[in-house]
């Protein structure tokens, strides 16, 4: 959505290591697992795949809709570490991830600025 230029000025989130490449693509970073912004949907990291498919569904057939999807994939997380996030990971978890994932960070980093010199940004 960021490289069709559809993030242009609107709030919107990713995977928090490559969050603040959406500035890049003149989006407005928010922290958060959905975001909606208008008629512009983002999620953040693979669970958040479930919470987005949820949210489309209120939006599109109502509350009701969505509860009942969501009790007939049984989705009541639980899950067994509070590392879901990188703020309530430990600091040294955190950084080990951001290490190892230096040169996908650096080429995320690239390619969003490169389209987002393309769109004017």
């Amino acid at each position: 959505m960021g490289a069709a230029g559809l993030l242009k000025g609107k709030r919107a989130t990713s995977h928090w290591n490559a969050l603040e490449h959406l500035k890049l693509l003149g989006a407005i970073p928010v922290s958060e697992k959905v975001v909606v912004d208008g008629n512009i949907v983002t999620g953040a990291g693979v669970t958040s795949g479930i919470d987005f498919a949820l949210r489309l569904a209120a939006i599109l057939e109502g509350e009701q809709v969505a509860r009942e999807i969501q009790l007939g994939i049984e989705y009541d997380p639980e899950p067994p570490f509070d590392s879901g996030s990188p703020k309530t990971a430990p600091r040294d978890v955190v950084e080990t991830l951001r290490k190892r994932g230096t040169q996908l960070y650096e080429a995320r980093k690239r390619v969003a600025a490169r389209v987002g010199k393309k769109l004017g940004v």
